[in-house]
């Protein structure tokens, strides 16, 4: 989920780790079927039920052939995209609501999704023309079912399912965080496992193993605040243009100060784990921010010259001890350094493919289909109270155990098993 802060989906491969077998090495593992919407009728004898599409490329192995449509409403983007199987982006578009997030100083569920239903129909359309495809010239159709907002999660859903039941397609769930990494194999297509993913969104930051596909280890997550609510926080105490989204506006804004100006304290510096806290950091900038007097009601454009120069000052200050963002070079030099003194391999997903995207999904997608991992066909004509699988709360994998922080506080947020926990229960049934 990247709302206010474009996503950085940084690899580092080639770590020195012993790999496991994968979890798909099993030569009688089917499909592992997430049941999209809780009825009567059985997914198991459903899913082995026949339509054709799905088989007949499983069965010739014309992986090259598969063409999926990707479909992302899990914050405040409404994004849709083609892929094919062998990378070839065919089409993206991206709705922004970054109107709404100035009018509300942020996401505002109830007008997100609103605004998602408004769009939905013209962003999934103009990524079938941009294509040049019709909707029966698709193999499946991936869709994010979490983590995100339900409310927004919701409209892509049901479009997903009304397009695959009118066209008998396939259909993938897919976990939001999970595309943000496997996004990087997209890009780098000798990209093995195992490799370390650092995300950073809106609404998470995750320091992840990725042992296999659909197998993760958390190694390190945000306890509190996400780093999407302290950028839109100081973006608003700064007076900057929310239009430009909290992390965009404050990174050009600091360009023009002193980061060593303002003494901020490291988030969980006494922490020997790898989590992430930004609470106590937003605290500290506010503070900053009126011990200097400043008037947020005023915009920047409005303010003098001094008054500007201690905003920027701020802005920067802020900037380095966060962390920065996706497009941040600050962040992809410190990941540079880091992979120059290990001898490791660093893939940076362009910006267009750092904020949510249609991309990610479709090749997510793509991805766990290759693996036999896909739900049937819904049906054609599904009520429209139809009670379907979202999961706003989704951990992607397994905490480290000895990376656990006493200050844990997210635990008891949790409602879905993680994807990893799903996977490795389906393997162990087969």
């Amino acid at each position: 989920m990247a709302s206010m802060v474009s996503t950085l989906s940084a690899i580092v491969s080639g770590l020195p780790l012993f790999r496991k077998p994968s979890l798909y090495a099993h030569s009688n593992f089917s499909r592992l079927v997430y049941p999209f919407l809780r009825n009567s009728f059985n997914p198991i004898s459903a899913h082995l039920s026949s339509f054709s599409k799905a088989q007949a490329i499983n069965s010739s192995g014309l992986d090259e052939d598969l063409v999926v449509l990707g479909i992302e409403t899990s914050c405040d983007d409404t994004a849709a995209a083609i892929v094919r199987s062998n990378g070839e982006i065919l089409s993206q578009v991206v709705s922004s609501q970054a109107d709404l997030l100035a009018r509300y100083g942020g996401v505002a569920p109830k007008m997100a999704e609103e605004a998602h239903a408004q769009v939905i129909d013209q962003v999934v359309q103009e990524a079938l023309d941009l294509a040049k495809l019709n909707e029966e010239d698709l193999s499946a159709v991936a869709v994010t079912i979490g983590p995100g907002l339900s409310l927004c999660l919701r409209v892509g859903v049901r479009k997903a399912r009304k397009l695959a039941g009118t066209n008998v397609l396939p259909i993938i769930g897919v976990h939001h965080m999970e595309a943000h990494a496997l996004v990087a194999r997209l890009v780098e297509r000798e990209l093995k496992f195992p490799f370390m993913a650092l995300l950073i969104s809106g609404g998470h930051n995750l320091l992840i193993l990725a042992r296999d596909l659909g197998h993760y280890i958390q190694l390190g997550t945000t306890i509190d605040d996400a780093i999407g609510e302290a950028y839109d926080k100081t973006a608003k105490w700064l007076g900057l243009d929310l239009r430009k989204s909290g992390g965009p506006a404050l990174e050009e804004l600091a360009r023009e100060g002193d980061p060593n100006s303002v003494k901020f304290k490291v988030p969980m510096k006494q922490h020997k784990d790898c989590n992430f806290s930004y609470a106590g950091l937003k605290t500290q900038v506010r503070l900053a921010i009126e011990s200097k007097s400043i008037d947020s009601g005023i915009p920047i454009s409005s303010a003098s010259t001094e008054d500007k120069l201690a905003r920027a000052n701020i802005a920067a200050s802020f900037q380095v001890v966060s962390g920065g963002v996706a497009s941040n070079q600050h962040v992809r030099a410190r990941l540079n350094e880091v992979v120059g003194r290990t001898g490791l391999q660093l893939v940076c997903p362009p910006p267009s493919l750092c904020t949510d995207n249609g991309v990610m999904i479709a090749w997510t997608g793509i991805e766990h289909f290759q693996m036999g991992r896909y739900d049937p066909p819904p049906p054609a004509c599904e009520p429209a109270d139809a009670l379907l699988d979202l999961r706003p709360r989704w951990p992607l994998g397994e905490e480290f155990v000895q990376g656990r922080s006493e200050a844990r506080s997210l635990r008891t947020a949790r409602i879905h098993p993680s994807l990893t926990s799903l996977i490795q229960a389906s393997v162990e049934r087969q």
